[in-house]
């Protein structure tokens, strides 16, 4: 069974663009004058929706379809226990696990690949889609959504430019933008903004990252195995070290290029869709780099995974120390962020390592604090900090990528 029209996955080839800036026409002039035409906009999602799914990805498809109406009776289902007064804890647990279930399935799946169901019951964006649902019912416990209206609450679950990959936006701020049609100076301001967010993409993408990952990594990943094989023992090499900041670099473009082409289509759209990076090799210390990078899946999990647990621990009293409390709501964290990657050992490192990074992060401050007068403040010290945290960030990043686990186990 094999539908093949024109299969279109989200922004990989100039084709995809061509179709999308034709098929935005209609929706940047209605804008432009005024008017919102949500029927349209409706009938152009579906279709590209459908572009990304038809062909040799028409299960994901289908899988789609089946979660959608899955996350959508849990949502509802819980909007109407919320309703008549009720929010016991175990119900609101339970409606969190049952979100889950489906996501953690797939991951359980995909790492244990003799079973085949996990690449039949996962699609692309289903982490994003899986995300927004939790959010929404963790809104509603607390109060702060009081009704999620099902036309809108489709639209944000499925929010083509978003799907793939994100970011992750939050329903009522994107609700409040499609649900206003902005004054045509404030959409001019918009597609200003879309335009440089396109050729930002572009350049990040298919220039830049394509040169770090296309044009030079394969090359250094061949040299650094060849010479790690000859050397033997821990296999390192400077090859290595090449690797892990030509990764870095093409981690950074290609992913933040992708991302830009999603905020570039959402303002085309009248949708402020959140950035995803703020310059995180900039960033002075762990803390302030997960502050800038990926920011819309670091927020995600603070508010809706770090508070939630530490607000939990203190009124259970579980630590009296809170500087343990927060090590420990730390180590949670980034060991489910590890596992939402994958189950592989490199994943989980790779949480454990920030974990440890931010709690050390965390000391020194608490130390600088006491000692201030003794400790230098400085143009030197300043970029010593941005040089140090960069190399910790390339450095977890070289663990993220799996390499370590190819040049020693010769699997990835």
């Amino acid at each position: 069974m094999n539908f093949n029209f024109i299969n279109l996955q989200p922004y990989s080839n100039p084709q995809y663009f061509i179709y999308l800036m034709i098929a935005l026409i209609p929706i940047i002039l209605g804008l432009y004058f005024g008017h919102r035409f949500k029927t349209y906009e409706a009938i152009f999602s579906i279709v590209f929706l459908f572009l990304i799914f038809d062909g040799s990805h028409w299960q994901q498809g289908v899988n789609l379809l089946i979660w959608l109406v899955y996350e959508f009776i849990l949502t509802f289902a819980y909007q109407y226990y919320r309703h008549h007064g009720k929010n016991k804890t175990w119900v609101f647990s339970l409606a969190v696990i049952l979100a889950i279930i489906p996501l953690a399935a797939v991951k359980y799946l995909i790492a244990f690949p003799d079973n085949s169901i996990g690449f039949v019951i996962g699609f692309l964006g289903s982490s994003y889609v899986t995300f927004k649902t939790v959010q929404v019912i963790m809104e509603m416990r607390d109060g702060a959504i009081k009704k999620v209206d099902p036309v809108t609450y489709a639209r944000f679950l499925l929010f083509f430019p978003t799907i793939s990959s994100g970011p992750i936006d939050r329903y009522r701020r994107f609700k409040k933008d499609y649900e206003k049609v902005p004054t045509r100076d404030a959409y001019i301001t918009d597609l200003q903004y879309a335009v440089r967010y396109l050729f930002q993409g572009f350049l990040y993408k298919f220039v830049i990252g394509w040169f770090f990952g296309t044009y030079w990594l394969p090359k250094i990943t061949a040299s650094a195995l060849a010479v790690g094989n000859a050397n033997g023992g821990l296999k390192l090499s400077w090859w290595v070290l090449a690797y892990m900041y030509c990764y870095s670099m093409y981690l950074f473009f290609d992913f933040a290029g992708y991302s830009l082409f999603a905020v570039s289509i959402s303002y085309f759209m009248g949708i402020h869709t959140p950035m995803n990076f703020n310059k995180p090799f900039i960033s002075k210390n762990i803390k302030d780099f997960w502050n800038r990078w990926h920011m819309t899946l670091s927020f995600w999990f603070r508010d809706y995974i770090y508070m939630r647990f530490t607000f939990f621990a203190m009124k259970k009293k579980l630590f009296k120390n809170r500087i343990r409390l927060s090590q420990v709501s730390y180590f949670l964290l980034f060991l489910i962020m590890g596992f939402w990657h994958g189950l592989t050992w490199y994943y989980i490192v790779y949480g454990i390592f920030h974990a440890t990074a931010i709690c050390i992060n965390d000391a020194w401050l608490r130390f600088k604090i006491k000692h201030k007068k003794q400790i230098p403040h400085n143009k030197f010290t300043e970029w010593f900090a941005i040089f140090l945290t960069f190399n910790v960030v390339c450095f977890s990043f070289l663990i993220f990528s799996g390499f370590l686990s190819q040049l020693w186990f010769g699997w990835k």
